[in-house]
């Protein structure tokens, strides 16, 4: 089948995709519930080439690895390559990340995920979403240690997505009504793998059940386009506390945020990015001037987006 898909393509074409980045947990939501965001974007291309093997050029400063093996992008091609024993092709990726490395809002998912979406289409479309996600999930667990999906299943789904299970994988995609997104991302790095090192490995039922509580309501409240619910349940009693010590000023914006009508937020991902959900957007712009003053008095270089939940997922634009 591969050999003979491999014949009817072309094999001049190159795909250009947009990969958005992600907010991972949803405060309470750890590993299971993530959303896309319009900006920013990682811009992938690929195109078969004439040597064997996966060859990866970046066209950005971060510095990547461009050994297929050490690469997320790289990582999750070669899965996909693994259930395509008679490809005969090479393939050239280039890279120009948009999503600073260790910035909590995706950077890796977008790399890894981009390049399976992209390659897919190159192909022809032999591979569904869920496939996708799960080669995806091979240059998560190069970044972090471990297999992951709230940051890639929106990233190619789009929207919302609740993990409901790894393994064997069940997305399942939620509606939300509009939600305006705003996120700092303080200039400091906290990689993933450390984040997820400090976290406690036991936990008190009582915490569990208010936990279990506060991710039901937050599903509910997407569901209903309950903005009050969305609030209440915007809550995490088990991740934050750890690794909230990890993020200058990160109590004062929440506060302030809530404080200019911002629905809730938290860490996004493992941080240092922070993220706070608004119903519009001259709110989210508040809480954008609140985030601003609070890093430009702290002395700490950031950047800051104001955007909204990316309903598409990544987005081919060129092929």
């Amino acid at each position: 089948m591969v050999s003979s898909l491999i014949q009817r393509v072309d094999r001049n074409k190159k795909v250009t995709v947009e990969a958005p980045a992600t907010v991972a947990n949803m405060v309470c939501g750890f590993d299971i519930l993530g959303f896309a965001v319009d900006a920013p974007f990682d811009i992938m291309s690929i195109r078969f080439s004439h040597s064997r093997g996966i060859t990866i050029i970046h066209e950005d400063d971060f510095q990547m690895p461009l050994e297929p093996e050490k690469n997320v992008a790289g990582a999750a091609l070669l899965a996909m390559l693994e259930e395509l024993p008679d490809f005969g092709c090479g393939l050239e990726l280039h890279i120009n990340k948009q999503i600073m490395p260790g910035s909590g809002v995706g950077s890796s998912a977008a790399s890894a995920a981009g390049a399976v979406f992209a390659a897919n289409q190159l192909l022809q479309c032999p591979f569904e979403k869920n496939d996708l996600i799960r080669f995806a999930m091979h240059g998560e667990k190069l970044a972090s240690g471990v297999k992951h999906a709230d940051n890639i299943a929106p990233c190619i789904y789009g929207g919302v997505t609740l993990i409901r299970s790894i393994f064997p994988l069940d997305v399942i995609p939620l509606s939300t009504p509009p939600l305006f997104v705003t996120i700092v991302h303080p200039q400091i790095e906290v990689r993933t793998a450390d984040a997820r090192s400090i976290l406690k490995q036991h936990v008190l039922l009582k915490d569990a059940i208010k936990q279990w509580g506060n991710i039901a309501g937050l599903v509910a409240g997407l569901l209903n386009k309950d903005y009050e619910l969305i609030g209440r349940s915007l809550e995490d009693v088990l991740i934050e506390p750890v690794r909230s010590i990890l993020i200058p000023g990160f109590h004062e914006v929440k506060e302030n945020a809530k404080r200019v009508g911002a629905l809730g937020g938290g860490i996004s991902g493992s941080g240092p990015s922070i993220f706070m959900l608004s119903t519009s957007q001259s709110i989210a712009e508040l809480v954008e001037i609140e985030m601003k003053n609070i890093f430009t008095r702290i002395q700490l270089p950031f950047h800051t987006y104001v955007t909204q939940i990316n309903h598409t997922g990544i987005r081919i634009i060129d092929n």
